[in-house]
């Protein structure tokens, strides 16, 4: 009906939030921020690594019991609730530590992430000379071991020289820090400033960015894939990538890396896309926008594995060795198995130059698409009071800075080692599954799932399949307790290479960063608990609705009131402001925010009861005005005056 689909009200003093020019702003940007490097240069490997075309079971069983289940949730809950990754918890204030958390991992992200695309803006520039820096050893950079002839042993490539010795400039340890390559830094301060200048007006500006940054990598795999297949070599490649191996499904590590993909590539976990979703109108489809979604981001990664491969079978064969010599994942592929490789192609900087444009663009969009989820975050904290002109070109200047400050220690020569610590622990895989399994089991078991979907319906008009309540409930919580329990026994310590082996103190540092976010949920929960009166019971039933209310009377808990003389009359409070008077045998009166109106108790300027035994009592999101048994009925009926402020 007309009611159940209006939109929730904001509390009073708040700004009117901000939403989508058009609702493809909205699928753009998740598919900037979703579809990122991990689907160019992880997937593909792990695919020929773990059994080819089987590879693709495991990954797409995954995809539905966990991927698009918790991808659905965090747009869900922000469309919902109309607020970022901190305020969406607000359906259970004793997990507002959820929040915390995310902000923390997406701030880690934002500081490390856009390494990869200084990098890859400096190979781009590079890459504008007629023969590529990278495919010879006549530089000064070259050592007398540079060899071009790969067969050759004790010999190094150019590229891995190119890499090592210009680029990172690398020292021999983490307590070596060195001196800041300067080249490299400008390359970070200008992808600071085009990130900067992506955010700074909100979405109205990001969403028409993305149009451009989310396709046009589209069309740059297009052309390297018909450039890629005319090579010799290439069906040799792509029959590496495809070609099932049966016996891989029996092993645990597959199921492992199929599991983790998912949650890698699909951005979970962060908060930017709860704060994406929070600029949603109120009645947007989300759950078919999750689907699409999904297959768009799985799609990719299934199709980048046909480019990179090819030009990989291109690679091996005018080398002469077997395409698990050439096969690489992660930094390793972008920044030296495929320049490499396009070094041998004819006129190679087009091609080069190409594949560097694609890269920037793909981290770009994720890397300001953070950016505004951890500021989106941060503002909605602020009350409306304290609003004020510039304010969000204000706090993404100053969220730039504080990460560029930081990301000076990783364009040092020690640089490489500080990336990885930050890339190994701060936004892992188990910092990842421990936010999703959280997510999960406080919107299935806290808040409910039936209420939940509820919800849902008041937005899009229908329930979901109840798939998803049985995933939130039961399915995905275990599959990332699962996973997650097998990262933590099968841990092992950071090395750079296979070779360098970071020392205890690094150790330390990279589970300090780890722990920072994983203990945001356990901290924040025995900090309110701590600092809340009457039983654990009581605690976990109050409401934090009641920080937009004024309340005349004491919140308590029900468990001390005799229930069996109480007798309850729910009463349906429209969005308008009603006067109840409670008849002369009922003694509560409950107000349910969710089954009516979100805005008709979050709005509420006040709430006065004339009886003073009266008191208010908040069970989950549900108002209950309770009037003990003891009182005069010859008297006048005590009265509930709810007043709505819009």
């Amino acid at each position: 009906t007309e009611r159940q689909q209006q939109q929730p009200q904001l509390p009073q003093g708040f700004p009117e939030r901000e939403t989508w020019t058009r609702q493809m702003d909205f699928m753009m940007s998740c598919v900037g921020f979703a579809v990122g490097l991990g689907n160019v240069w992880r997937f593909p490997y792990l695919c020929y690594k773990n059994g080819g075309g089987v590879f693709l079971i495991p990954y797409v069983l995954f995809i539905f019991l966990g991927g698009i289940p918790i991808f659905f949730l965090e747009i869900a809950l922000g469309q919902f609730m109309k607020a970022g990754s901190i305020n969406v918890w607000n359906i259970a204030p004793l997990f507002k530590g959820l929040g915390y958390a995310s902000m923390v991992i997406v701030f880690f992200c934002n500081t490390y992430y856009i390494m990869v695309l200084a990098w890859g803006f400096y190979y781009l520039i590079k890459s504008f000379n007629s023969t590529l820096p990278w495919s010879t050893c006549d530089n000064p950079w070259n050592t007398e071991n540079c060899i071009e002839i790969f067969q050759l042993a004790n010999g190094r490539s150019p590229i891995i020289e190119f890499w090592e010795n210009k680029v990172l400039n690398i020292s021999d340890g983490l307590d070596e820090p060195g001196v800041i390559n300067w080249e490299l830094m400008l390359c970070l301060m200008a992808v600071w400033v085009m990130v900067y200048f992506c955010v700074w007006k909100g979405v109205k500006s990001t969403g028409k960015i993305v149009y451009f940054t989310a396709t046009f990598p589209y069309v740059v795999l297009i052309i390297l894939l018909v450039r890629g297949v005319t090579l010799p070599g290439a069906y040799d490649g792509i029959l590496y990538y495809v070609k099932p191996d049966w016996s891989k499904l029996g092993e645990a590590q597959v199921w492992i890396d199929a599991g983790t993909q998912i949650f890698f590539s699909y951005a979970i976990g962060l908060g930017a896309l709860t704060a994406l979703g929070s600029y949603n109108r109120f009645n947007n489809d989300c759950y078919k926008d999750a689907f699409v979604l999904a297959l768009i981001n799985s799609g990719t990664s299934f199709f980048s594995g046909f480019v990179v491969f090819s030009i990989l079978g291109f690679m091996a064969s005018e080398q002469g060795v077997d395409i698990s010599k050439v096969a690489e994942s992660g930094p390793g592929l972008a920044f030296i198995a495929y320049p490499k490789a396009v070094s041998l192609m004819p006129v190679a900087p087009v091609w080069a130059a190409l594949f560097f444009v694609m890269l920037l663009l793909l981290g770009l969009d994720s890397q300001f698409v953070g950016v505004e989820g951890f500021v989106t975050g941060i503002l909605d904290l602020f009350p409306g009071k304290y609003y004020m002109r510039y304010q969000r070109e204000i706090a993404v200047a100053i969220c730039c800075l504080l990460c560029f400050i930081i990301d000076l220690s990783m364009v040092t020569q020690g640089g490489m080692y500080v990336f990885q610590l930050f890339d190994y622990y701060s936004a892992s895989g188990m910092t990842l599954l421990w936010q999703a399994f959280w997510e999960c089991v406080v919107v299935a078991w806290v808040y409910g799932a039936d209420r939940f979907m509820d919800d849902i319906a008041r937005m899009i008009g229908y329930r979901p399949f109840p798939w998803m309540k049985w995933c939130w409930s039961f399915i995905t919580p275990c599959v990332c307790m699962g996973i997650f329990l097998f990262h933590l026994l099968n841990y092992k310590p950071l090395t750079y290479n296979n070779v360098y082996v970071y020392p205890w103190w690094g150790e330390v540092i990279g589970w300090c960063l780890a722990l920072s976010s994983m203990l945001c949920i356990p901290v924040s929960l025995v900090y309110k608990l701590s600092g809340a009166k009457g039983t654990f019971r009581e605690v976990c039933t109050i409401s934090s609705y009641s920080n937009h209310c004024s309340i005349s009377q004491h919140i308590r808990g029900v468990e001390s009131i005799e229930r069996v003389a109480l007798f309850m009359c729910i009463i349906q409070i429209l969005s308008i402001g009603l006067k109840n008077k409670v008849q002369k045998q009922q003694f509560i009166v409950a107000v349910d925010a969710l089954e009516l109106d979100y805005g008709s108790v979050t709005s509420l300027k006040s709430i006065r009861i004339t009886h003073e035994k009266a008191m208010c009592v908040f069970i989950g999101t549900r108002l209950m005005v309770v009037i003990p048994l003891q009182i005069d009925h010859n008297a006048s009926p005590p009265q509930c005056l709810l007043s709505n402020t819009h």
